[in-house]
């Protein structure tokens, strides 16, 4: 029996890749690569802490505080720091693993990490959110710079949020750095940055679209779970691309289009601004245009062509995936990290492989969500060369990412992973192998396992 404590959320993420790897060619061609994965499973550095702070009742309140440092083989340790009561060591670490993969398939000089506190934000005060801020980034700038580890946003941390721990850092440093990611735009922030996740999705999906010669995103019935950055952007981008998007959803049920209508950009800022105000989907006004569903998610009650998780972990099950299967869905890809459980992916690759260019298509997350590191890491180049790029570019750049992160999950399926004729290539084990190829590769080139 083990001697480590159960970790269900890094258990599964860790499997999930090892099958892959093991069901692949890869290690025929590369045997050594078996030791490097070994070692890449196991973080650098975890930094657990307390976080000390008092409530607007003079009341002292204390939370854990954790940064996971998982890989910094391609560059300086790179993801988001999450607040929410169910943070632990388990949900940081399989975020941070598969950050380390989703960087590396970004192409960009970043490693993997991820942290966060089991802080709650819902219903505190901006004084209290700012006093947890503070006292949170006094303990975490001691371990963190721009040269060794840049956190960005995450579930619970938005712009407020990392201005108030950017105030903290310089105040504890005496440094102005780009040590977060996610910051305003008057200082240090990169344009298209909130954007970016969302946008990078339909990015990305669309080249699945196209690569299955179904044409584009116009005429296409989108459903969305999730009502926060990823999912209102993605939404907003497909809207601007002629589909119809039925759904979103929060943490108590799912908002469905009751007419087949599609939800409206106009519909997108009101729900964006309860958002901002720490409100659920059931306070949003709508006349009747909508059911709101109480407990539920939006892959059984509604019938599309795209299914785009944007929520959280495993938000998508077996049932649900058969579910998409029998509506008729054709392409589903994570706007969250691991929003599909693992019997949800074998479903999803099952009818893959049996239904040849009629199959549903599945897109992991760490390529299809890959483009909110991607533009943090393209703030981090602007800081260090303490320059601003125009909204255009940025967003070119990130549609080159997307776009070679694509071909690159592609063409790494082709070469590892044996298809019959007229079968899809498996987009989550050419993603998984190209991310981990990258790594290992630079891992060996340090010396780090050899």
């Amino acid at each position: 029996m083990s001697n480590l404590p159960s970790e269900p959320e890094f258990e599964q993420a860790y499997k999930e890749l090892v099958s892959t790897l093991e069901n692949s060619t890869l290690f025929e061609q590369h045997p050594e690569y078996k030791t490097a994965l070994k070692i890449v499973s196991i973080p650098e550095r975890i930094i657990q802490f307390r976080v000390v702070w008092e409530d607007d009742k003079n009341q002292v309140q204390v939370n854990r505080g954790y940064r996971v440092q998982f890989n910094s083989a391609l560059g300086p340790y790179k993801g988001g720091l999450r607040l929410h009561p169910t943070v632990n060591l388990s949900v940081l670490k399989f975020l941070g693993f598969e950050q380390i993969f989703k960087n590396a398939l970004t192409g960009l000089n970043i490693g993997g990490g991820k942290g966060g506190a089991d802080f709650d934000p819902k219903g505190k005060s901006d004084n209290e959110i700012r006093k947890f801020c503070v006292s949170f980034m006094r303990e975490l700038s001691k371990h963190i710079g721009a040269d060794t580890d840049v956190p960005a946003g995450d579930i619970g941390v938005g712009g407020r949020e990392i201005g108030y721990m950017f105030g903290a850092y310089k105040a504890a440093q005496n440094k102005w750095e780009g040590i977060l990611t996610g910051k305003g735009g008057s200082w240090g922030g990169s344009l298209i940055r909130p954007e970016a996740t969302g946008y990078g999705l339909i990015y990305y999906v669309a080249h699945m679209i196209a690569f299955a010669n179904q044409g584009t995103f116009k005429g296409k019935t989108v459903a969305i779970s999730g009502s926060g950055n990823v999912a209102q952007y993605a939404a907003l981008k497909a809207i601007e691309l002629g589909a119809t998007v039925v759904s979103l959803s929060d943490s108590k049920g799912a908002l469905v289009s009751t007419d087949g209508n599609s939800v409206t950009p106009e519909d997108i800022n009101a729900i964006a601004t309860l958002k901002l105000k720490r409100q659920s989907l059931t306070d949003f006004k709508h006349d009747g245009k909508y059911q709101y569903i109480d407990g539920a998610r939006p892959w059984t009650h509604v019938k599309v062509d795209i299914a785009l998780p944007c929520a959280t972990q495993n938000e998508v099950s077996k049932e649900e995936a058969e579910a998409l299967v029998a509506s008729g869905a054709r392409f589903i890809a994570e706007g969250s990290n691991m929003g599909c459980t693992q019997d949800a992916i074998d479903v999803f690759e099952a009818h893959r492989k049996s239904n040849g260019d009629k199959a549903i298509w599945y897109a992991p997350g760490k390529a299809a969500n890959a483009g909110g590191v991607a533009v943090s890491g393209l703030e981090m180049a602007q800081n260090s060369a303490r320059l601003s790029w125009t909204s255009k570019e940025v967003d070119e750049k990130l549609k080159g990412i997307m776009e070679a992160a694509f071909k690159n999950g592609l063409e790494t399926a082709k070469k590892y992973v044996q298809a019959k004729d007229g079968e899809f290539p498996s987009l989550v084990a050419g993603s998984n192998i190209a991310g981990f190829v990258k790594v290992a590769a630079a891992m060996h080139d340090q010396g780090d396992w050899w």
